[in-house]
């Protein structure tokens, strides 16, 4: 989604990298609040746009987190990102399309959490936007497998 070789985004690409793809409007906010991130340790969310490599401007939800070593330095970081484009742009949580079903029910349950993530968004209590983050997460992980096991089943 960031333009950015898929081989060195799994081996771990540097934040760099990933920068250079975020939309040029949004980048100066998601640095400021990942750099408060990194320098205090913990966990981040944001909402932005990528420019990924088909050329098409896509809606992300990030999700990431940093450690400090034992200086208070950051040592390492690492993160989710969930594409939402089809909610961002759409008035409403959840999109309807005359595209087929998605093949996969964690991909069935990946759009129904991104529909539930925004509605508990508009409820601002922080308890259930924390849960909210927490499934996030886990369905991007296991989405991010996913794709990891597809993509190499069509390199053979």
């Amino acid at each position: 989604m960031f333009n950015v070789d898929p081989d060195l985004a799994e081996a771990g690409a540097p934040l760099a990298a990933f920068v250079a793809g975020m939309h040029a409007e949004d980048r100066d906010r998601v640095i400021a609040l990942i750099n408060q991130c990194a320098q205090r340790g913990g966990s981040y969310v944001a909402e932005y746009r990528v420019c990924s490599a088909d050329g098409v401007t896509r809606w992300v939800l990030a999700r990431g987190s940093f450690e400090l070593d034992d200086k208070g330095l950051p040592s390492h970081g690492r993160g989710i990102i969930v594409d939402i484009t089809p909610c961002r742009v759409s008035n409403s949580a959840y999109v309807t399309s005359d595209a087929p079903a998605a093949e996969h029910p964690l991909e069935r349950a990946a759009d129904q959490c991104v529909a539930t993530h925004q509605a508990i968004a508009e409820l601002d209590d922080p308890t259930l936007k924390l849960l909210s983050e927490m499934l996030l997460l886990e369905v991007g992980r296991k989405l991010a497998k996913l794709d990891v096991g597809r993509r190499r089943k069509h390199m053979n």
